[in-house]
């Protein structure tokens, strides 16, 4: 059972220790923060790392990062805000944001400019905050991401180039390639990956895998496909996407079986249907997250907006009239679910 992070960082304030977000205290260390003003996640575990299976901080600690993700924003930047992200950090206890940047469906290809400079400033916005920034490149259609392969390194360049000194980062090249075989998308991960290595050569690359980010489950596939066939890089990991109430026992055994063999992270799961819609199954999704807990899965829930849909958090209109955001008064009944789950993860175990 994995110590809350407001455990963990009142300890380090009295201990002085480096401490990570997962069960085993780092050695205390000259450089661990120590004051008050330090003790965000990003500072306290700084540049992250893929050791064995685990994501690891600064230390060397396996850790388990957990946050939300942002909708297209294409459609709701105004959802990210000053207020909101004050919210999601210090009222949720969020440790990371994801920046979910559409490729296609009016997003960069439209502005590429624009929206890479707004990539620019969430990111900003995300380390002032002392959160991770998970910079999503969310081609989705079509799915092979070798059609954007040039925009990706274009875009992973400048991205990479102007934020190399922060040690807050995790690059997430491919968000759910669909409709193409494991071998295109490493072919594509082993010509990307060096371009952005070239610009920052630690900062952790999350790779999306076949079957719209199944481990190849939708496709009829499995994880084998990535085990056998690994991405020739290292300081790398492996997405996995679930929706509890439309994926049930093949997903949760993949994802238990795989996150034995390669590091996985978990860069977008809701609690509905595969739609982002439709019913809640929070017994299912708590299972998913009791699992996570046990091994140290890092994840980020889908989505932090006002859509109409039943995932995004917050009820329609909250964005568009700037709040409030703190508190559970202006959230969808998953938005509590998740926003709970982020601040007291170890409340909520079903086994």
């Amino acid at each position: 059972m994995r110590t809350p992070l407001s455990t963990l960082l009142a300890g380090a304030l009295l201990a002085g220790l480096g401490l990570t977000l997962g069960p085993s205290p780092a050695t205390a260390t000259p450089s661990a923060p120590t004051g008050s003003e330090n003790a965000t996640p990003a500072a306290i575990n700084g540049r992250l790392k893929v050791c064995g299976v685990k994501l690891c901080n600064q230390y060397g600690k396996p850790i388990q990062l957990r946050g939300m993700s942002s909708h297209g924003l294409q459609w709701y930047s105004q959802c990210l805000t000053d207020g909101s992200l004050d919210a999601l950090a210090g009222d949720w206890n969020a440790d990371v944001l994801r920046i979910s940047l559409y490729v296609q469906e009016g997003g960069y290809e439209t502005d590429p400019r624009g929206f890479t400079d707004r990539v620019h400033e969430l990111i900003e916005m995300a380390t002032a905050r002392g959160m991770y920034a998970l910079v999503d490149w969310h081609q989705l259609t079509p799915g092979d991401p070798n059609h954007n392969l040039e925009r990706a390194k274009t875009f992973f360049t400048e991205i990479a180039q102007r934020h190399r000194g922060k040690t807050n980062l995790l690059y997430d090249i491919a968000n759910e390639p669909n409709g193409v075989s494991w071998s295109r998308i490493k072919s594509y991960a082993e010509q990307l990956i060096p371009v952005v290595r070239a610009q920052a050569p630690d900062t952790p690359i999350l790779v999306g895998t076949h079957g719209w980010g199944s481990l190849g489950i939708s496709d009829g596939r499995d994880e084998t496909d990535v085990v056998n066939d690994p991405v020739r890089a290292s300081n790398i990991m492996y997405t996995f996407h679930f929706y509890a109430a439309s994926h049930g026992e093949e997903y949760l055994s993949a994802l238990d079986r795989a996150s034995d063999r390669i590091p996985v992270f978990v860069t977008e799961f809701g609690t509905q249907e595969a739609s982002g819609d439709g019913p809640n199954d929070f017994d299912r999704a708590q299972r998913y997250l009791d699992l996570m807990g046990r091994k140290q899965i890092s994840w980020v829930n889908w989505n932090f907006s006002d859509d109409h849909r039943t995932g995004a958090v917050f009820t329609t209109g909250t964005c568009d009239a700037n709040g409030p955001w703190t508190g559970t008064a202006p959230l969808k009944p998953a938005g509590v679910w998740i926003r709970d789950r982020i601040r007291t993860p170890d409340s909520f175990p079903t086994g």
